[in-house]
């Protein structure tokens, strides 16, 4: 595809001719996975002559990196993408582009559905982000790619994987200049859950090599992060595809020796591949938040394998003593879906009476919703959506009381907090995130420091607290 701009100067981002660069704004929806995809997009278009900013109304172009989760993802991306589209009859912006999951898993289908994108691109279009912007600016609109099963683009065996492997990050830009960052592992799944399409669209599981890892964790605490946030489909799966299942066992204490890194934090916990030594790693590895990112989905034995996955009650239970036997002051959270086909009134209490007795600090609750091309929308025995919305309504109410319980079992207890925000309405109070509080999900710390700065980590014991949220003391000790 051609483009319409002058190639920049090598090493300055700027046009050769000295015109002025296009600016694009990038919108980003869903993870932290995305948030990652969405540095690197900037990272490229800034190394190509492209100006970033963050008003969408001050851009030439404006990239919403969708989401295509679950249904309020969706719609939440549709919004956004119109949105977007409403600022070209009143503002500067002349396109909007789709990238990103939704756009990857639907394409044509998208485009078709919402003319007011002017494109829909999919993952293979990133390496020649710049190009495909620049030819839409210039009013080029490009076919919508075919979605097609990413799992089949990689040889089935993990072990014949290491060829296929993501090339070393080419560029990535800071689009937040906080004190933590995520840092992805891996990409892709290889879990056929019933119920989730993630696999169709993002691919077969591939473990970045070790030596990229660190060398981006080393360039992100450079850049300010003092918290990695592990990100992947499937933390507990890095490696195997290198040959060594137990590689993120050795590669924690190598991301903490990093200069300039003071917390990682790994997410999405797979309960039935979370072995002892990488429990033991997490609990007990100095500069490793003890937190336990568990995806559970639910408890009864025959639910779960209906989900295509595996536990119990008894099983889960014992992972969760098996975490709080090294680390009693773990954070602990999960999600669960109720309403799932053929989930029984037994089956439901099943579920229940394990969140009761596992004292998680969060819990997400989604109910049961057919996603395309799940295995799961062609079960039978299908609850309506009046019973799915108030099972999802009791076990919200449920999980409400039992997080605050927690919160309030740690009253008394001293926590460190990496400083996140200066809280404009309280002189001398900062807010931030204890280890077991995971980013934007899971509650946060206020704490009255006087002088304290954002990107110090606070020594402070817990006064009170407010749902999942804690007030603390700081005890005078900071890094």
């Amino acid at each position: 595809m051609t483009t319409t701009e002058t190639s920049p100067e090598p090493g300055t981002g700027t046009p050769a001719d000295g015109s002025a660069p296009l600016a694009v704004a990038l919108l980003t929806l869903g993870c932290a996975r995305n948030d990652v995809d969405s540095e690197e997009l900037a990272g490229r278009l800034a190394a190509d002559g492209f100006a970033l900013v963050d008003d969408p109304g001050a851009a030439d172009t404006v990239v919403v990196n969708t989401c295509g989760f679950v249904d309020a993802a969706k719609k939440d991306s549709i919004d956004t993408l119109l949105e977007a589209a409403d600022l070209k009859e009143s503002g500067r912006p002349q396109a909007v582009v789709a990238v990103g999951c939704l756009a990857e898993r639907y394409g044509a289908e998208l485009a078709e559905s919402l003319p007011e994108a002017d494109a829909v691109l999919g993952f293979d279009d990133y390496t020649d982000i710049a190009a495909r912007l620049r030819s839409i600016v210039a009013g080029e609109r490009p076919h919508p790619h075919t979605p097609r099963d990413r799992r089949k683009l990689l040889p089935i065996s993990p072990a014949d994987r290491p060829a296929a492997a993501p090339a070393t990050l080419e560029a990535r830009a800071r689009l937040d200049s906080g004190p933590m960052a995520a840092l992805k592992l891996a990409s892709g799944c290889d879990r056929r859950c019933t119920f989730c399409a993630i696999p169709t669209f993002r691919g077969s599981f591939v473990s970045r090599r070790p030596s990229d890892v660190l060398a981006e964790a080393a360039w992100l605490a450079e850049q300010g992060a003092r918290e990695l946030f592990l990100v992947s489909e499937n933390s507990t799966s890095y490696g195997k595809d290198l040959g060594d299942l137990r590689l993120l066992e050795t590669l924690l204490p190598e991301l903490t020796a990093v200069a300039g890194v003071e917390r990682v934090r790994v997410s999405y916990l797979q309960p039935a591949e979370t072995r002892p030594g990488l429990i033991e790693a997490i609990a007990t590895t100095p500069g490793v938040a003890p937190y336990f990112d568990l995806s559970f989905q639910h408890a009864s034995s025959s639910v779960l394998r209906r989900m295509r996955r595996f536990g119990d009650p008894d099983s889960f239970l014992a992972l969760l003593e098996q975490v709080r036997a090294l680390a009693p002051e773990a954070g602990v959270r999960s999600n669960v879906i109720v309403g799932f086909p053929g989930e029984t009134e037994r089956d439901f209490q099943v579920l229940c009476d394990f969140l009761v007795a596992a004292r998680m600090d969060v819990t997400g609750v989604f109910g049961y919703s057919d996603e395309d091309g799940t295995e799961a929308a062609g079960f039978d025995d299908k609850h309506d959506q009046d019973e799915i919305r108030a099972r999802v309504a009791h076990v919200t109410d449920l999980v409400t009381e039992l997080n605050a319980q927690r919160a309030e079992e740690r009253v008394g207890t001293t926590v460190e907090v990496l400083v996140e925000d200066i809280d404009p309405g309280v002189e001398g109070y900062v807010e931030g995130r204890a280890a077991h509080q995971g980013p934007e999900v899971d509650g946060s710390t206020r704490v009255r420091a006087a002088g304290a700065r954002v990107g110090d980590l606070l020594e402070a014991v817990v006064v009170g607290s407010d749902g999942v949220d804690l007030v603390a003391e700081a005890t005078g000790e900071k890094r």
